[in-house]
């Protein structure tokens, strides 16, 4: 294990030297739990809050798992963690987050203590940029383990990126976005990122069709 474990830093010490880093501040490896098989979502949790695999943990203020009900009938998966998201802690920070809270108050008529909201991506990217592939591979196997201990009967994805990361379908977003679709044992409806809907309120009479959906789901 050991071995494994200085493999792991050895990468994440040549990746940050090769994006110029010259000095990092010391950090823990957790020999006990970090590369094992979580048994619950909150071990789970834990491996996410501690995790060195890429280069976002250097850039982050802390990790986000998610957040919500763990045996929730809803799961909304978004891209990535915003900046306002990572500087508040909080899930539901900003217009965007309001707008989500919104949406999940007044049409689906849950609160947001009954969904499960996490990231593909576990930590903000850095400078606001769009994560690469590579860190979305770091955390894949965080998210699609979310998805088993939850169980979700809908998982509802915000935006082209998180619909086309979990799928791997790079087609059209418009042809996808609406409609149910089977995902192993839940049903998966894609919908407009709510930051979209800000930049496109033209659009918001169509996410609003989109929900009535999810909730015709649960």
């Amino acid at each position: 294990m050991k071995s494994f474990q200085n493999l792991i830093l050895l990468q994440n010490l040549y990746r940050l030297k090769a994006i110029g880093f010259e000095y990092i501040d010391h950090f823990n490896i957790n020999e006990k739990r970090n590369y094992e098989t979580p048994h619950s979502i909150s071990e789970l949790a834990s491996n996410i809050s501690s995790c060195h695999l890429c280069d976002l943990s250097k850039s982050r203020t802390q990790s986000m798992s998610g957040f919500g009900n763990e045996n929730a009938d809803l799961m909304i998966i978004d891209f990535s963690v915003s900046q306002s998201q990572d500087s508040t802690n909080s899930y539901y920070a900003a217009r965007s987050g309001e707008t989500l809270k919104n949406m999940i108050e007044n049409v689906l008529k849950l609160s947001i203590d009954d969904v499960f909201l996490t990231h593909e991506v576990k930590c903000k990217p850095l400078n606001a940029n769009v994560p690469s592939p590579s860190e979305y591979n770091s955390c894949k196997n965080y998210l699609f383990s979310q998805i088993k201990f939850i169980q979700p009967k809908v998982i509802v994805t915000l935006g082209e990126d998180a619909y086309s990361n979990l799928t791997g379908d790079n087609s059209s977003f418009d042809n996808a976005r609406g409609h149910v679709i089977d995902f192993g044992e839940s049903k998966l409806i894609p919908i407009y990122h709510p930051q979209y809907l800000l930049r496109n309120p033209d659009l918001k009479k169509t996410t609003l069709n989109d929900l009535k959906t999810i909730k015709s789901c649960l």
